[in-house]
């Protein structure tokens, strides 16, 4: 409930000096006119409803006052409907779940981190299809695109390496990913394509693969993550259980670049967690989708429900200030 003059909600502090006002009215008739020496005689005595009634009427004018008051201070009831028309864009979350993603230069290693901020993402989109693709030497779809982001990050989450044979197939992973969104009727068409190395398996060039997204008008953000000279890599050692051992970082960022201006997408280098927070946070910001909202506010006055009560409870408390209590009080 809402109010269309809450100004005039002002006038109940008018309600202080009013009851101030019947009290000291009150306590005046209490008064006796005649004194007595003694009046012991009289404490038993029990005065009638009548006598007690003579507070009713100013009770019932301070609540009719506070009902009128509310009355014009027009209460009423708001009935908002949002209609949300939303041009959606089609995503495909590429990944790169290799073995060398386990190189903990980002934290807690590099596919988590991916998967983490990818979680994240996915949270952010409004009415976006998103799918996941994932790639060693060979690439398949985890999640074709969906609205059901439940869905799609419980499966996200759930992504580890080993699935598929070791390697690096990016050009498959693009294939795949242009695969799943050739049929897609979105506005935009977008590719998010993460890895850690260098194209070393698959039947199709990456180049090769990004000509077949340009066809298709489907935008390809690179992403490499990694960074630059070495990185601590975790190896289970027979002898000494658990170590590491620093691994040169080799990424394509060449043939990412290239990738990504082929297509008009742009390429980012993630050297650490919080970059690859930014670099998703700037696809974000980069591929809005657009929101059209039409608002409806239908308004419902209430102001009959305080008006009515209130005007009864004045003409009852003058009837039985008039008529029923008179007497008490003379």
């Amino acid at each position: 409930m809402t109010w269309a003059n809450p100004q005039w909600l002002w006038l109940l502090l008018l309600l202080i000096p009013l009851i101030g006002y019947h009290t000291w009215g009150l306590w005046r008739t209490r008064i006796p006119s005649l004194t007595f020496s003694d009046t012991s005689n009289f404490s038993d005595l029990t005065g009638s409803w009548r006598t007690y009634g003579i507070y009713l009427p100013p009770l019932l004018q301070w609540m009719a006052f506070a009902l009128v008051v509310c009355a014009l201070a027009r209460p009423q009831y708001q009935n908002t409907t949002v209609e949300r028309n939303a041009e959606g864009i089609d995503i495909v979350l590429t990944l790169d779940i290799s073995t060398s993603m386990k190189a903990e230069d980002l934290k807690p290693n590099r596919l988590e981190a991916a998967k983490n901020v990818a979680a994240d993402f996915i949270d952010q989109r409004v009415s976006d299809r998103i799918g996941l693709v994932l790639f060693a030497r060979q690439s398949f779809t985890a999640v074709p695109p969906t609205l059901d982001y439940e869905l799609l990050n419980r499966l996200l989450g759930e992504v580890e390496m080993g699935v598929v044979e070791d390697g690096t197939a990016i050009g498959m992973g693009i294939a795949t990913a242009v695969n799943r969104l050739k049929e897609s009727r979105a506005e935009s068409k977008v590719i998010i394509l993460l890895t850690d190395g260098q194209n070393n398996s698959g039947e199709i060039d990456p180049v090769t693969a990004a000509d077949l997204a340009v066809s298709q008008d489907i935008k390809i953000y690179t992403i490499g993550a990694g960074t630059r000279g070495t990185a601590p890599y975790p190896v289970q050692d027979p002898i000494f259980g658990n170590r590491y051992q620093n691994i040169e970082v080799n990424i394509d960022e060449e043939m990412l670049t290239e990738i990504a201006r082929m297509t008009g997408g742009s390429y980012f280098r993630a050297t650490d967690t919080e970059r690859l927070k930014e670099i998703y946070g700037q696809i974000n910001e980069l591929e809005k989708t657009e929101i059209e909202e039409i608002i409806y506010t239908d308004y419902q006055d209430l102001y009959p429900r305080f008006l009515l009560p209130g005007i009864l409870l004045l003409v009852l408390s003058a009837v039985t200030d008039r008529f029923v209590f008179r007497n008490a009080m003379e």
